[in-house]
């Protein structure tokens, strides 16, 4: 009896310890109704967060409720797969986090009140990130509750990748999908072991939600590590991103088929998008999903740009399938919460989503999802189209075998408009 029921305390020990080990990824929390526009900016620039160590930036958000509420900053240094490093603060951090963030100010001749926050890394408290590597920075309220998070990287520049972005080699799949060649190279680093010790993260439009990962490397050509797979490192092409621009909130531009001013705030009524999978690629600029807070009638956008409930309306009547649509960008961190699910008028046949966006220069798209959030690419409302121009980034992990936490240890970057057939 005391044989079994130490086999049951094992199996209770075991069963928890896994559970703690799960509960240890972090993962991105997405920020409530009233925190808006939350971006990485550097250059005075949207970006997608990553930085070279020792690079500084800025983290910016609103909050809609306007009443200069504190926030607090906490960053987490995290290993490949966003667990928790082994890393104590003090080694990654000079400095300290848990602090509130002094930079904030109210919006200025709005409709839409709010505060907008700035927090700057390095700051006079944080001095400095020392390790490269993944990181999380949460923000939280007054009791220390994490209000939202968001996930952004940090590499060294030792090791360069170069990228090719190929169509793909596969017949059945030629027209729709693009595939990633690339290298790892490094005159500084001889590589221990790389088939353990070398992970890659592929990133297509900044979006983290659709990344490929552990990748090994295919063979080695002395120190060179060589990825030339077939369908591994593919991405579905997918078509350019559509867009509206409000950067003079009272009038109907780009894309924007009528304001309404009879409401608190402004509306933005967006021309109704049809699907695009069964008519041919259409060439246009994009921004690759990324945005721009503009008023043109303003000279410091941060305060001064203006909200608006923009609706959105989409026209697919040979969609039949039975998962939802969202609305997706850099602007909600390619989100597929509530907030972003479209809705289907039966009277008028058509998709249907108002959502408050900060006035300015936005791109977005449609996507559809099941109830696990996972996207359908292979049904995608716009289709997927080889000639569609992408931005792909391949970062390199490399955790020495005596190491103690993943780096970053180089980046490449290519675009798809220089794609090889």
């Amino acid at each position: 009896m005391a044989k079994s029921f130490f086999k049951i305390i094992l199996f209770f020990l075991i069963v928890l310890s896994t559970n703690l080990s799960l509960a240890q990824t972090e993962k991105e929390v997405a920020p409530p109704y009233n925190i808006k526009t939350v971006s990485f900016v550097q250059n005075n620039q949207n970006v997608v967060p990553i930085f070279g160590l020792g690079s500084g930036f800025q983290f910016q958000f609103d909050d809609l409720f306007g009443n200069e509420a504190n926030y607090y900053y906490e960053i987490i240094h995290c290993d490949y797969n966003w667990a928790p490093s082994n890393i104590q603060k003090n080694e990654y951090l000079q400095g300290f986090d848990n602090q509130r963030i002094q930079n904030y100010s109210n919006s200025l001749n709005t409709l839409q009140i709010y505060s907008h926050y700035n927090l700057s890394i390095p700051n006079q408290f944080t001095q400095q990130l020392r390790l490269s590597g993944n990181y999380i920075l949460k923000i939280l309220n007054e009791d220390k509750e994490v209000v939202f998070s968001r996930k952004f990287m940090l590499y060294e520049d030792i090791a360069t990748v170069p990228l090719q972005i190929k169509r793909a080699r596969n017949v059945s799949v030629i027209e729709y999908k693009h595939n990633l060649d690339f290298s790892v190279k490094s005159s500084t680093i001889t590589f221990q072991n790389p088939i353990k010790n070398i992970k890659v993260r592929l990133i297509q439009n900044g979006n983290f939600n659709s990344e490929i990962k552990d990748i090994k490397p295919q063979y080695t050509i002395g120190n060179d590590l060589i990825y030339k797979y077939d369908t591994e490192t593919q991405f579905w092409a997918g078509n350019e991103f559509l867009y509206f621009e409000n950067k003079d909130i009272r009038i109907a531009s780009n894309n924007v088929a009528r304001i309404d001013s009879s409401t608190d705030i402004y509306n933005c009524y967006l021309h109704t998008n049809n699907a695009r999978a069964n008519f041919p690629y259409t060439q246009f600029g994009d921004i690759n999903g990324n945005f721009v807070v503009k008023n043109t009638n303003a000279t410091n956008n941060e305060i001064e740009a203006d909200y608006a409930w923009v609706y959105f309306s989409l026209s697919a009547p040979t969609y039949r399938l039975d998962k939802d649509i969202y609305i997706n960008g850099m602007f909600n961190n390619y989100s597929l919460t509530p907030d972003y699910k479209m809705d289907y008028n039966e009277k008028k046949g058509i998709y249907e989503k108002a959502v408050l966006i900060k006035q300015g220069f936005t791109n977005f798209k449609y996507v559809v999802a099941d109830n696990k959030k996972t996207i359908d690419n292979t049904n995608a409302i716009d289709g997927n189209f080889y000639q569609t121009e992408n931005e792909y980034l391949v970062l390199v992990y490399y955790k020495e075998n005596t190491g103690r936490y993943d780096r970053i240890i180089g980046k490449g970057t290519a675009n798809s408009l220089n794609i090889i057939n």
